[in-house]
């Protein structure tokens, strides 16, 4: 199976940690859709990253549908919980949490690079509020836990540390180390699996 993404987009590096984690065979190709001749256009209608195109031609696209498709080709390890509804809905709602990090994260990047007098003060204080807002809720919920969900990782450690390092990248004022020491520590300890560090050079 190949991958199309980009290194900067926080929903490819989520699918990517995906992939390495349960170490599943594939081809990741850097191809940003608004480069000319880019196959992103031509195998997902939206055109948009990522999208994972399998050995049969077939592509899934949209970075919550592909974890989830991942999650089911083996089990070392499970990543969404399967045997436990209420287990699994709190992995998924740890990586809507992520996700909407993200959405805020991007809209306010975008906005924030537009001319100085076309920039709307409004929307950066909504995104920003939200980013504040969900970086506190995760703070709580993660509390003094070792992992978002249960005694191993899963897919929400991987979708938040996936929108922590995006929010490096993009908001590298934005101290949301010294706000949340126990996020700090959580995401000192994440960073240094192998998965994130391939994902980071």
């Amino acid at each position: 199976m190949k991958l199309l993404g980009t290194n900067t987009s926080p929903y490819v590096r989520k699918v990517r940690l995906v992939l390495l984690e349960k170490n599943i065979p594939h081809e990741y190709v850097v191809d940003p859709p608004r480069e000319p001749g880019s196959l992103v256009v031509r195998v997902n209608p939206l055109g948009r990253i990522p999208a994972l195109i399998l050995d049969d031609g077939f592509c899934v696209f949209d970075s919550t549908v592909i974890a989830d498709y991942a999650d089911t080709l083996n089990d070392d390890p499970i990543l969404i919980p399967r045997t436990d509804p209420e287990a699994r809905l709190r992995v998924k709602r740890w990586e809507a949490l992520a996700d909407g990090i993200m959405d805020s994260a991007i809209v306010a990047r975008n906005e924030s690079i537009r001319p100085n007098e076309k920039q709307d003060a409004t929307i950066l204080g909504l995104h920003n509020r939200a980013i504040s807002n969900a970086l506190e809720y995760a703070s709580e919920l993660l509390s003094t836990n070792a992992w978002c969900e249960g005694d191993d990782i899963t897919l929400a450690d991987l979708a938040l540390a996936s929108a922590l390092i995006y929010l490096d990248l993009r908001q590298a004022e934005r101290d949301w180390r010294g706000t949340h020491a126990n996020l700090a520590g959580w995401f000192a300890r994440i960073s240094a699996r192998p998965s994130v560090q391939a994902t980071l050079t």
